[in-house]
């Protein structure tokens, strides 16, 4: 009896070992990996990684119990970017998603087999991350955060009307933001009016550039530009100084001291963004995923701003805003 019941023991342990060797391969089956990286950290790109984050918990992917999250800011440093996107793709994740164009083009330039999806990237083409806007067939797709001109330049003349010359601070190492000038130049033109540019390499560099601008345009107006939104507080200090109005494509520097801005709500472009990453842990490809643009523009204005840097908004204008920063 001894014996048997000795028997009984060791085949129920082995039985409850197995059972848990079981238990334990599930739940590494069922855990996925998924990796953020941001060129740097600044309201519109915290919005943006804020709303993939929040669409993951919607979709039931929670930190420690079947998701392994990570996050890493590049500091807005491109040789950290790259850094990152190595030492991410040796963790080997479900999937990285790379937001600005330069942590996405580090991404892809350090995997072709690990699914990559961008946000907030202005023109993936022209960043070589995907070859047109149908579905890749790579592991890449994501979410841009284009804007229309025709849009912008109307707002810059409802902001300042008879305006003529407008200035752009602009970093020339961000694709983003040299296609937009490109651009900018072209339409502008058309309607009589005319691009001051003014280069910023560096963060620190904003402010210089800005007052080169200082007797040469009417309004200055910013793009999506990393190095810029970075500093916006000294651009700020040199529109308030020499009465240049700020017009921007970032609804997050309105808070910061822009006059007004009509762009992506970027926290609605993270849970769109989220939503891609979520299709690819449930197994679709990132090459059958056409690349997509944020669907959602807001108009924010600051009327303590403008009179701040010498103008008043319109009436109009402010009620037709979303937003009204006191």
């Amino acid at each position: 009896m001894r014996h048997l019941s000795r028997r009984l023991f060791v085949t129920t342990a082995l039985a409850g070992l197995v059972a848990s060797a079981f238990a334990v391969s599930a739940n590494a089956a069922e855990m996925k990996k998924v990796a953020i990286t941001a060129i740097v950290e600044h309201p519109a790109l915290d919005a943006a990684r804020k709303g993939i984050e929040d669409e993951l918990k919607a979709a039931g992917y929670i930190q420690g119990k079947n998701l392994k999250y990570e996050f890493q800011s590049a500091q807005g440093n491109t040789a950290t970017a790259a850094q990152i996107a190595r030492k991410f793709v040796g963790d080997n994740p479900d999937v990285i998603v790379g937001i600005a164009t330069p942590s996405a083009q580090a991404l892809a330039a350090s995997t072709k087999s690990i699914p990559v999806v961008f946000a907030a990237v202005t023109d993936p083409v022209a960043a070589k991350l995907v070859k047109d806007w149908k579905p890749s067939g790579t592991n890449i797709t994501g979410v841009s955060d284009a804007l229309p001109l025709a849009p912008q330049i109307e707002l810059i003349k409802k902001v300042k009307p008879g305006v003529k010359r407008v200035g752009m601070v602009y970093s020339p190492g961000e694709v983003n933001s040299t296609i937009v000038a490109k651009e900018l130049k072209a339409e502008l033109a058309k309607q009589g009016m005319s691009l001051v540019e003014a280069s910023a390499a560096r963060t620190v560099d904003v402010p210089s550039a800005a007052k080169s601008l200082v007797g040469k345009v009417d309004v200055i107006y910013t793009t999506t530009d990393n190095n810029v939104v970075s500093a916006y507080e000294s651009l700020y200090k040199v529109a308030v100084d020499s009465k240049l109005p700020l017009i921007a494509a970032d609804t997050d520097t309105v808070k910061r001291g822009a006059v007004a801005a009509l762009g992506q709500n970027y926290y609605d472009m993270g849970r769109q963004t989220g939503k891609l990453v979520v299709r690819i842990l449930k197994g679709e490809k990132p090459g059958a995923i056409a690349p997509e643009v944020g669907t959602k523009l807001n108009l924010v204005v600051n009327p303590g701003s403008a009179e701040k840097q010498g103008i008043k908004l319109s009436p109009e204008l402010i009620k037709t805003a979303k937003e009204v920063i006191k």
